[in-house]
């Protein structure tokens, strides 16, 4: 099948940040572009302003009459987050719409380009917009499908120049429902490939086995740039690829003579002979890494050192990755995606280093049950870094409850001097009462709702 055959595009979850980025796409080809979401977001506002019309409530008789009168020009695009009794969802399949995975379609749209594909448990959304940032400075053709919306350009989908046969498109390469396997890289990253998803993947092994298969699609004398921690044991047999090893310390690529500026890092970037003083424009010991993974990748496309470093500098971030929301004289409070034990406790080891003697205060959304279920004694590890903890409820995503499964699971076993268990509800009550000085929000389920009023009680009680 082929794309260009189709008229409306109608996505079931608009609001998705992956899902979002391919309706701008659409957008900007000229299609009709409309869809389902659950709940009115900043994002689903911004897409309607950009001319998507988008309903919140699942029923027949909301689906746009072009949709319902055009069935063989209409391409429904689908998150697997959609429940089994969805009515649009049955519907559309029981009358034979042609229905394919978001991951179908970013398969599809990237097939006839020269694609960069960053894939890693960790890191994928700063990384692969350090790759779309730095091939925009350059002035290439590109297009890039992120997974956040990067504060440079206020989007998560990013374009310029023509889209032609020199079109390079940088993709997040999701590990997630396996859906990196619809790609073929000519440039690859890998970050990192600690256990997670083992809803899907059962074990560790599977997923190791997945990103192997991964790396096995990348093109016949593509690039493969991969993290020395796991490059033995996923690529250690590869040799259709140029393989660049990299990491903070050693392999082929790795940084040097790193001086902190307020937590925002300066480094040698050794590999290309050696580049001095790169200064990151994000802050966060992990984003020296990033960096230097988006460096190779770009390289590896034709960009010179010189503009690479020049747009490192420039690049401002991505927002809830390590975002700043309240920088004051008397508080300071930051945002985070972090939602596993692993980047949480690499986003707390930075806050620590940032504002070493500081009393730091993480409120923690958990993210799905079966995470919960399977990474508990990681979570209570890494959060037990904070001197005052609120846990909240478990967003469920797509997921059912699991009988004995709740954030108690976590909170007994943190070890932090003051750890208080909350809600939706009553958090902001709780948060009010206590004293603030550095405070972060950390998760993946809706906690970002609460960016807001936190920003607003900081600055009322600490910043006015």
């Amino acid at each position: 099948m082929k794309i260009e055959q189709y008229d409306n595009i109608y996505f079931l979850g608009i609001g998705g940040i992956g899902m979002s980025a391919l309706a701008r796409w659409f957008m900007k080809k000229g299609l009709k572009v409309s869809g389902y979401d659950r709940t009115a977001t900043p994002l689903t506002t911004a897409l309607e302003k950009e001319g998507m019309k988008i309903h919140f409530e699942d029923g027949v008789d909301h689906i746009p009459a072009e949709v319902l009168q055009q069935k063989e020009k209409t391409l429904v695009v689908f998150t697997p987050a959609i429940p089994k009794d969805h009515q649009e969802h049955n519907y559309l399949k029981d009358n034979g719409y042609t229905i394919l995975k978001r991951s179908e379609v970013l398969g599809l749209i990237t097939k006839g380009y020269k694609t960069i594909g960053v894939a890693g448990t960790h890191g994928k959304t700063t990384t692969s917009s350090m790759v779309a940032h730095i091939l925009k400075v350059a002035g290439r053709n590109m297009v890039g499908f992120l997974g956040g919306i990067t504060t440079n350009y206020n989007s998560n989908l990013v374009m310029q120049g023509e889209i032609n046969s020199e079109t390079l498109v940088v993709v997040e390469a999701d590990e997630f429902d396996r859906s990196f396997l619809r790609l073929f890289p000519q440039v690859a990253v890998v970050t990192s490939a600690d256990a997670d998803h083992l809803d899907i993947y059962g074990d560790h092994s599977s997923l190791i086995t997945s990103f192997k298969d991964y790396i096995k699609q990348i093109n016949n004398g593509g690039t493969l740039v991969i993290h020395e921690s796991i490059a033995e044991l996923l690529a250690g047999d590869v040799t259709h690829v140029t393989k660049n090893i990299y990491s903070m310390s050693r392999g082929q690529f790795f940084a040097g003579n790193i001086t902190a500026h307020s937590g925002f890092f300066e480094f040698d970037l050794h590999g290309f002979g050696k580049v001095e003083s790169i200064r990151l424009g994000v802050p966060g010991f992990h984003n020296i890494e990033n960096a230097i993974a988006a460096a190779i990748a770009t390289h590896a496309c034709g960009v010179d050192i010189p503009t690479i470093k020049q747009a490192l500098e420039s690049f401002s971030g991505v927002k809830r990755r390590f975002e700043f929301i309240v920088k004051g004289k008397r508080a300071v409070y930051v945002d985070d995606y972090a939602h596993h034990p692993t980047e949480i406790e690499a986003f707390l080891r930075s806050m620590k280093s940032m504002y070493p003697n500081r009393k730091l205060t993480v409120v923690f959304q958990p993210h799905l049950y079966s995470r919960t279920r399977d990474f508990a004694e990681g979570f209570s590890k890494s959060l037990s870094l904070a001197d005052e903890l609120f846990l909240m409820d478990i967003y469920p995503a797509r997921e059912l409850p699991i009988p004995g499964v709740d954030s108690d699971m976590i909170f007994k076993d943190i070890t932090s001097p003051v750890k208080v268990r909350c809600s939706k509800n009553d958090l902001m009550e709780k948060l009010e009462k206590t004293d603030l000085d550095v405070v972060v929000t950390v998760g993946a389920g809706d906690i970002d709702t609460f960016i807001t009023p936190i920003k607003e009680l900081v600055l009322k009680k600490y910043e006015a």
